[in-house]
């Protein structure tokens, strides 16, 4: 299974998205957008910027873990990962959200059936 993009409404009523591996695993998730156009800009900004390895900005947390954000070309914050227990795990986030992003489709969760 190909890894795709999930929309939708957090508790505070804005709209996210999330990158889930074909295994059903996020490895990375958005801020929280007020309006859906917004949101769905932000997706198409890391299946713009997810190929480009300089757009990782690989990081340290103070709890000892690994975490990255994906930047658009701006500088601005378009994903952030969860935290990994090693740089290796950290890494191979980076290269699933590099290989699943420009191609995935996205599963709007906000429309109602």
């Amino acid at each position: 299974m190909a890894g795709k993009f999930e929309v939708f409404k957090d508790k505070a009523g804005e709209f996210r998205f999330r990158l889930k591996a074909g295994n059903g695993q996020i490895i990375l998730a958005s801020e929280g957008y007020k309006a859906k156009p917004s949101c769905m800009n932000g997706i198409d900004s890391v299946k713009k910027n997810a190929p480009l390895d300089e757009r990782f900005e690989r990081k340290d947390t103070k709890a000892g873990n690994f975490r990255f954000n994906l930047r658009a070309r701006n500088r601005q914050i378009i994903g952030t990962s969860e935290s990994y227990k090693t740089a290796s795990a950290r890494d191979n986030g980076i290269a699933s959200v590099k290989k699943n992003a420009p191609d995935a489709p996205v599963d709007d969760q906000t429309v109602k059936a």
